[in-house]
């Protein structure tokens, strides 16, 4: 019988051991890997394309931050930085650039293993693009923050792990999956209105002087609040305002917001 608590003791003793030793080599792999995890590799890709107007720009897949400058010209530039620790990382995973004259598609590809996202080996991107203001934006799935000028046309947000922060839009626009605050101007809303869902930070909306529309949220984890001194904001239900901008009309509506709202007049030029 002393023999068998005697080789029990044993057993748990070296499990015991083992673990230690595991947990020794896992921090040690993981030291290793973030003392060598600088970019170290760096990729440019410059390119330039000639787009309609009312172009459809789409990014989607993008690990990093992506910037927008919009004006009246006819021309897109596009600057995209890659980095990685490693060639090899920076093969693993490909970003392509596709376009003709009536859209522009920018979209990261998957790479590597699962041991490659784990130790931080992946590959990563800053976009830069000076592009027309008379587009259609699209973005889905970006790790990063979203800053974007001016957009004459809908606007369609959704997947971002960061700030968005668009000047302003005149048309459709939808924000929905977003991990991080949002600040949008609205000149005008076409029939489609504006949508806001799945968003886990604040949002400022910034509205023309005159811009008419009825503003619905529902499922609100945080307030409603209004700065223009002609709109009141009403509660409705558990968590839910209503108000009515100008004359009312076409919808903004919200839900599922873990944040507040405040409407605000849209900044001198």
């Amino acid at each position: 019988m002393k023999r068998l608590v005697l080789l029990i003791v044993l057993v748990i003793l070296a499990a015991i051991a083992g673990v230690v030793a595991r947990s020794a080599s896992r921090a040690e792999l993981r030291s290793l890997v973030s003392h060598h995890n600088s970019a170290d590799v760096r990729q440019e890709i410059r390119q330039s394309y000639e787009l309609s107007p009312g172009a459809r720009v789409e990014l989607s897949g993008l690990n990093g931050a992506v910037k927008i400058e919009t004006s009246d010209s006819k021309t897109a530039e596009v600057y995209i930085e890659r980095t990685a620790s490693s060639q090899e990382a920076l093969d693993a995973r490909k970003v392509t650039v596709e376009a003709d004259g009536n859209s522009l598609r920018i979209r990261g590809e998957k790479e590597g293993g699962f041991f490659s996202r784990l130790f931080g080996n992946s590959a990563g991107e800053r976009v830069s693009l000076k592009l027309p203001r008379q587009i259609s934006l699209v973005a889905k799935g970006v790790n990063g923050a979203f800053t974007s000028g001016d957009v004459d046309g809908a606007v369609e947000v959704s997947g971002i792990n960061g700030r968005v922060q668009i000047a302003s839009t005149n048309g459709r626009a939808s924000f929905k999956g977003i991990n991080g605050s949002i600040v949008v101007g609205l000149k005008k809303i076409d029939l489609d209105g504006v949508t806001l869902s799945g968003v886990n930070g604040n949002i400022e909306l910034q509205l023309a002087e005159n811009l008419n529309a009825d503003f619905d949220a529902k499922g609100m984890n945080g307030r409603v609040i209004s700065d223009l001194p002609n709109v009141s904001i009403d509660k409705s239900g558990r968590r839910g305002y209503w108000a009515r901008i100008g004359s009312g009309g076409i919808g903004i509506t919200a839900k599922g917001i873990n944040g507040n709202i405040r409407l605000t007049r849209t900044p001198s030029a």
